[in-house]
């Protein structure tokens, strides 16, 4: 499964994977595969992706079409 919402984030900022993977403390190519699907993506790392996008793991996920984040409790 295409992540595309991660895919879509990331070229829409202009941001590298080799920038994102460092930032996840994994190699380009592992970033590489989390967006084509080829790797699943740990609740971390989709943790940290969130954070940085100020998003939600659903719209990462491309559960919904919302990006918005969830309010935090």
């Amino acid at each position: 499964m295409i992540y595309r919402h991660l895919r879509y984030l990331r070229e829409t900022r202009h941001i590298k994977q080799a920038e994102l993977a460092a930032l996840l403390h994994v190699a380009q190519n592992t970033y590489s595969q989390y967006e084509t699907g080829k790797i699943a993506l740990t609740a971390e790392v989709l943790e940290r992706l969130a954070d940085f996008y100020h998003t939600s793991v659903d719209y990462l996920l491309d559960r919904t079409e919302n990006p918005a984040p969830y309010p935090r409790q």
